[in-house]
């Protein structure tokens, strides 16, 4: 009889109460760790500020051809350059084997005469010059970060300097033939 005492039925079949208790003190537990434990998963999430910069809709149709502008894309500068014919020349007949991070022109761009990278050193992170007319665009006729002395060329890969890598591409498509969509 003592036996049966310790049974309790659960959907009319038998279970030990001793593993009743141990499972549901045990699922009582995982739930409350999960509980408590989300709050702190969830501020992981990006802010509703970034998520609003997510993506960046930019009009090129005011570019002029030579003509460079930055924009903002998730708090970082992201630039626009519209690349003259001897700029696109000047990419292509680059040796992509001789280059520290060899990325071939067309593997960079998606409309050749549009030019559009992180306008972020890949050195130690300051912003390179060149964007602005009279401003240094270093031996390359690119970009120049003045605080090391990487300089990029005219589709933003490292050619000179302590500088890793080549300016980074962000993820972006052409929504037409004048506006493009960063992110």
């Amino acid at each position: 009889m003592a036996e049966a005492e310790d049974n309790i039925s659960i959907l009319g079949k038998e279970v030990p109460r001793r593993d009743f208790l141990i499972y549901g003190s045990t699922a009582l537990g995982v739930a409350g760790v999960a509980l408590t434990a989300w709050p702190f998963i969830d501020s992981m999430n990006p802010a509703a500020d970034t998520l609003a910069l997510a993506t960046t809709e930019v009009d090129l149709s005011p570019i002029q051809e030579g003509q460079s502008i930055t924009v903002k894309w998730q708090g970082k500068p992201v630039f626009v350059r519209h690349r003259t014919d001897r700029e696109i020349e000047l990419a292509k007949e680059t040796d992509v084997k001789s280059l520290r991070d060899p990325q071939a022109d067309d593997a960079r761009v998606q409309q050749e005469p549009w030019l559009i990278v992180v306008g972020i050193c890949t050195h130690l992170g300051c912003i390179p010059l060149g964007q602005k007319p009279g401003e240094p665009r270093g031996d390359y006729s690119g970009w120049f970060c003045p605080c090391h002395g990487s300089h990029y060329d005219t589709a933003g890969r490292i050619r000179k300097g302590p500088a890793p890598l080549n300016l980074a591409v962000p993820p972006y498509k052409f929504v037409d033939d004048t506006t493009i969509l960063i992110g």
